[in-house]
């Protein structure tokens, strides 16, 4: 039929399946799923901010300057002094750890924002969001 087509017939002729590509399959697998009333189970929930992770890093806070609050997206401009205070969220915590490793989701943009606390300064990036990656590309492991 095409080169992303390819029709399955059993051996009277009768049309019994279609096999897609996987461009093909990427590209109208919400509309077949609402079509036929399928739930797509593979779109995990956002997870919950760790919250607890970034309390534990407030508690072993023994850089020699005060907590920061404030996260600055450079992708999109998006900015704020209390990232916990912001209703709704400006950004989301991702990430906390006791090594000073502290990430954000931008909501705006999607961006990445990275503060990486050493013992002296915070060094903060911004890797602005891409949806370029095709999905039906992502490695998978057997489990």
């Amino acid at each position: 039929m095409s080169d992303h087509i390819t029709e399955l017939f059993d051996k009277d002729g009768n049309l019994i399946g279609a096999l897609l590509s996987a461009e093909a399959w990427t590209a109208t697998k919400k509309q077949v799923c609402a079509t036929l009333g399928i739930i797509d189970k593979s779109v995990e929930p956002e997870k919950p901010e760790p919250v607890s992770d970034w309390e534990t890093l407030k508690e072993y806070w023994d850089y020699s300057y005060p907590i920061d609050t404030d996260v600055h997206c450079e992708a999109c401009g998006n900015k704020t002094e209390d990232w916990a205070g912001d209703e709704p969220r400006l950004f989301r915590l991702t990430s906390a750890n006791l090594a000073g490793l502290v990430s954000f989701k931008c909501m705006s943009c999607q961006a990445k924002v990275v503060k990486k606390h050493f013992n002296d300064q915070v060094k903060t990036e911004c890797t602005p969001f891409h949806d370029s990656k095709v999905k039906s590309k992502e490695g998978r492991y057997n489990r």
